[in-house]
């Protein structure tokens, strides 16, 4: 089998999962419960969350812990608005968001709210004058991904937030999912981070909203304080102590793992632009971990079937979308619907092997040939 869809999801770390088999059976009590054994998973909470905040640089009380990034922008993009809603209704976000964040924003359109949303540049890099020329004063919010899950742009957060801090009223929100654990992230002008544990190597089921401390949110879920006055909720130990591992894991090394996903991201787009039947759709912006391509004549989901039946696993867009839809990255962009319509998604991480690359550009190449000759008749 050769796995390269690891933007969709990563397979959970041996060692990750070892952690949590391990807590599951040592730790039953409740972290709330006042018992000794409640006080004993209090502990290993605490513990975890202070290596989270360790590794990532901000206060233990900004992290709260959530099912994964779906509900860390739920929580971010609802809560803000419901909190500051007397403050304004107006909401900046871009067009290359994922589904957790455009479809909210669709619903918060439904509830009054008015979103705008920021120019591109060609490769996808939002137009920072633009940015400017949006904020009034009745803007609450700005949401801006770090990294695109379809093409894998990077805006660059740290410019675009050292300019929203010169407006103090308005909250930055940042869906870092697919960048934390494959690039260096500073989250020390964002106020609201979002992200899954399952993107690098961690258990599906956990993620975190982190909140810097001077950020309110009306919570999505009422109850009581759990880990979190956020959140309510019995803590989900084991899920939350393998998060912290996954992360210690993905962050270690980052250079070298980068590296190494680079040169083969360099071996498969030197391949693919020899290929006239191939247009290479992610650009200079783009992080090495994702590449995106369109196939000409070749319906997406004919190939990566035809792809599956050889045991390579690639995707069309996010894993998320549907498979028939337009690529909103792409339609964005300003692609043809043609290409919107075509794209694939090849995911890399520092697992993949060069083996695997030259295994894959293999056969990629036959069941292209395949494909447009038995499309041609021959």
């Amino acid at each position: 089998m050769i796995y390269l869809d690891y933007s969709a999801t990563t397979p959970i770390n041996d060692e990750v999962l070892d952690t949590y088999v391990k807590v599951s059976k040592n730790f039953i009590g409740n972290a709330n419960s006042i018992h000794s054994l409640g006080t004993k998973s209090r502990e290993l909470l605490e513990s975890a969350t202070n290596q989270i905040s360790s590794l990532l640089k901000i206060k233990p009380c900004e992290v709260i812990y959530t099912s994964g990034a779906t509900e860390s922008n739920n929580l971010a993009l609802k809560g803000i608005a419901s909190f500051y809603k007397n403050r304004g209704r107006h909401i900046i976000t871009t067009k290359l968001e994922h589904s957790s964040v455009s479809e909210t924003l669709k619903y918060l359109e439904t509830l009054g709210y008015e979103i705008s949303y920021v120019e591109l540049d060609k490769n996808g890099l939002i137009n920072i004058q633009n940015l400017k020329s949006l904020i009034r004063d009745d803007t609450i919010l700005v949401s801006i991904c770090y990294v695109n899950s379809e093409l894998g742009i990077k805006q660059n957060i740290n410019e675009i937030a050292k300019i929203l801090k010169q407006y103090p009223k308005l909250i930055f929100h940042v869906d870092g999912t697919q960048a934390l654990g494959k690039i260096d992230v500073d989250l020390s002008n964002i106020d609201l981070f979002s992200f899954s544990a399952h993107k690098f190597f961690g258990p599906k089921g956990i993620g975190c909203l982190i909140k810097k401390e001077n950020i309110k949110l009306t919570p999505l879920f009422h109850g009581g304080k759990s880990d979190s006055i956020y959140r309510s909720g019995t803590p989900a130990l084991p899920l939350i102590v393998s998060l912290s591992k996954a992360l210690r894991i993905a962050l270690n090394n980052l250079d070298n793992k980068y590296n190494h996903v680079k040169k083969l991201n360099e071996i498969i787009i030197n391949n693919f632009k020899s290929n006239k039947n191939i247009v290479i759709n992610s650009n200079d912006e783009c992080i090495p971990h994702i590449i995106n391509i369109s196939l000409n004549n070749i319906k997406p989901e004919t190939f990566i079937h035809a792809m599956e039946e050889e045991q390579i696993f690639i995707s069309t867009k996010s894993a998320c979308s549907n498979i028939n839809d337009v690529s909103s990255t792409l339609a964005a962009l300003k692609k043809s619907e043609k290409i919107s319509s075509t794209s694939i998604r090849i995911s890399i991480s520092h697992l993949t092997t060069l083996e695997e690359v030259m295994e894959f550009l293999k056969i990629f190449n036959e069941k292209i040939e395949y494909l447009n000759n038995l499309k041609r008749g021959n």
